[in-house]
């Protein structure tokens, strides 16, 4: 295993090396200026769009509906599991440019949820297919198709084996560990291994309720991200907030401190810009993972938004972006910095979830089994819709793949179960790795359509704008 995770890293090096930054980096500083920085001028606009949707709107689910699955499989264990980890890594200016990464990813995440809605596929029956694979082969052109077709093997690989399964069950599995049965006392051998009886009764648990929820399709899976996503995020923020007013005498100096770890100004001569690097490699890997803004995996399910204008959509998918990484994993890693979370796990040896544990265990004057279990049940929902929205994105790329044979798709479905069930069995670092080699792979293919057809998103949503000044087109 530590051969195979050796080779796991390896790889990730080079996925993740400062060519696949730059692009996307770039392509969100692209984009910005195509767009004219329409994701700060139209944010107010966009807010009233995510709550108020179109009545005469064509799709399977609302424009709510579909921000929700999308926000349930960004706002996950990316926003504790891997913030924590692009902090004790990068440092804490990680975190600042996680953020910068986000203000990018605005007008990354705007471009895919309108190119969505343009070229998606109307399947009949109410079922609409979209997403990076169709408006790659429709809007490059045929002869791109290959492409298209990378981007879906990469999603379904993302799926299975990477964001949409393994992290998020491990990220559950670990915070249970954490609160019922710390000292591991508790075990049970599993394929000659010893694992805590907390380990196994939360596989079976998930995989059951995971198999409940994928089985019904998009709409149970609308209806559920709907209520739990929105309760979940909200809840979060509060907890969050409360511990930073606690110890808000500690929030200048954590500000400070991730400032200069962001231009390692912490490091000495020689080594700042190898700091510098090294907190931009991580604050911008563990965005993408966590908003997931230039991945292609939100614009699959922007395709099935009820709505007649792409601009529209695409204002609403890049909310998600704002809410999940600039309000929710800023909330996570200002709490890691201000209780002390990041002296201590780099002190101790923390990792993951145990990181975040002992930030809300100790930011606030209750007992550390009260602030671990409250962690704990955030990030058992937080993970949990994650891995039904990931189950809809890679059902749909595999739809892509095998031209719409539903048969493929559903026992697709038993194996994502299988997948979710084994995962807390996996090493932390490799299931780690193996996510972000994904990611980068996805990413790859999806950018360089948004920069290709970067023209069809300045018309676009020039066309939208001058309509709807004129008043040819109502808002709602």
């Amino acid at each position: 295993m530590e051969k195979f995770t050796e080779i796991l890293e390896a790889i990730d090096g080079v996925v993740w090396g400062v060519p696949l930054i730059v692009l996307i980096m770039g392509t969100g500083i692209f984009l910005t200026v195509r767009i004219k920085v329409l994701q700060f001028r139209k944010l107010g606009k966009a807010f009233k769009y995510m709550v108020k949707n179109e009545e005469d709107g064509i799709g399977e689910v609302t424009s709510f509906g579909a921000l929700c699955t999308a926000m349930a499989a960004t706002i996950g264990t990316g926003n504790i599991v891997g913030v924590a980890t692009a902090v004790l890594a990068g440092g804490p200016g990680a975190l600042f440019w996680m953020i910068v990464a986000a203000c990018l990813g605005m007008a990354t995440k705007y471009s895919e949820g309108l190119l969505a809605v343009k070229f998606r596929e109307n399947r009949g029956n109410g079922r609409f297919l979209g997403g990076p694979f169709r408006y790659i082969e429709q809007g490059m052109g045929p002869r791109w198709k290959w492409l298209a077709k990378l981007f879906a093997i990469f999603g379904v690989g993302a799926g299975l084996l990477g964001i949409g399964t393994i992290t998020q069950v491990n990220g559950i599995a670990s915070a249970a560990e954490t609160f019922f049965d710390p000292n591991k006392e508790n075990l049970v051998s599993v394929f000659g291994t010893d694992y805590t009886v907390t380990i196994v009764v939360t596989a079976l648990i998930v995989a059951f309720i995971t198999a409940l929820v994928v089985i019904g399709g998009l709409q149970r899976i609308a209806s559920v991200t709907s209520i739990i996503v929105p309760f979940m995020a909200i809840a979060y923020v509060i907890v969050c907030l409360c511990i930073l007013v606690y110890n808000i005498e500690r929030v200048p100096e954590s500000i400070v401190m991730v400032v200069r770890s962001a231009f390692g100004l912490d490091a000495v001569a020689g080594g700042a810009l190898g700091s510098l690097m090294m907190a931009m490699q991580m604050g911008v890997a563990r965005g993408i993972f966590s908003n997931e803004a230039g991945l292609g995996s939100a614009p699959i399910a922007a395709a099935a938004a009820k709505t007649k204008e792409p601009v529209r959509q695409g204002l609403v998918s890049m909310t998600g972006t704002f809410i999940d990484t600039i309000i929710v994993c800023t909330m996570t890693g200002t709490t890691i910095m201000v209780t002390g979370a990041y002296d201590y796990a780099a002190a101790n040896g923390l990792e993951g979830s145990e990181v975040t544990s002992y930030a809300f265990s100790n930011g606030l004057p209750w007992s550390d089994q009260v602030g671990s279990g409250i962690l704990m049940v955030c990030l058992a929902l937080f993970a949990f819709t994650t891995i039904i929205g990931w189950d809809y994105y890679s059902e749909r790329c595999l739809e892509y793949l095998t031209g719409g044979k539903m048969g493929i798709v559903k026992v697709y479905r038993w194996f994502y179960i299988l997948a979710v069930l084994i995962g807390p069995f996996l090493t932390v670092s490799a299931v780690w790795t193996l996510a972000d080699i994904f990611n980068g792979l996805m990413a790859i293919p999806n950018l360089i359509a948004l920069v290709t057809l970067s023209g069809v998103i300045a018309a676009e949503t020039r066309s939208y704008f001058h309509r709807l000044d004129s008043g040819r087109i109502r808002e709602y």
